[in-house]
């Protein structure tokens, strides 16, 4: 084996933004039993893609069809979602990721909340032409 080759094999997986770390996986890894000897069908997806596809989506705020081919396809996913949040496990998993969540910077800006015109001090109703004589 090359230099390079040795190399390469002993870093570390490289984290994007909106994957989970390491230490995050670990935590949620006892969620996922290992395929069994014997289990029939097609291999699923590995938990943790499926997983950093859907925190990509729910962090990004993006459609699933604009989901990164990295993750698979957005169908997958999505399906892989759809069944998780059905059984409650994205529930849990959510928990588990946000229970050690540094909240100490949040801030939660109102601007962007629609209000209706009368909260502003205009009538109910809205302006009403006055009749044409």
């Amino acid at each position: 084996m090359s230099n390079i080759t040795h190399e390469v094999s002993q870093m570390k997986r490289i984290i994007r933004r909106y994957e989970l770390t390491d230490a995050e996986w670990e935590r949620l890894q006892p969620y996922f039993p290992e395929r069994q000897m014997g289990d029939k069908g097609r291999p699923r997806r590995e938990p943790r893609e499926m997983l950093n596809g859907i925190f990509w989506i729910a962090r990004s705020g993006a459609a699933w069809r604009d989901l990164p081919e990295r993750y698979g396809p957005w169908q997958t996913v999505y399906k892989r979602f759809k069944e998780w949040s059905e059984s409650g496990l994205i529930e849990k998993i959510f928990h588990e990721v946000g229970e050690h969540a540094d909240l100490q910077d949040i801030s939660i800006d109102s601007t962007y909340i629609k209000a209706h015109k009368a909260s502003a001090g205009a009538e109910r109703g809205g302006f009403q032409n006055p009749p044409m004589s």
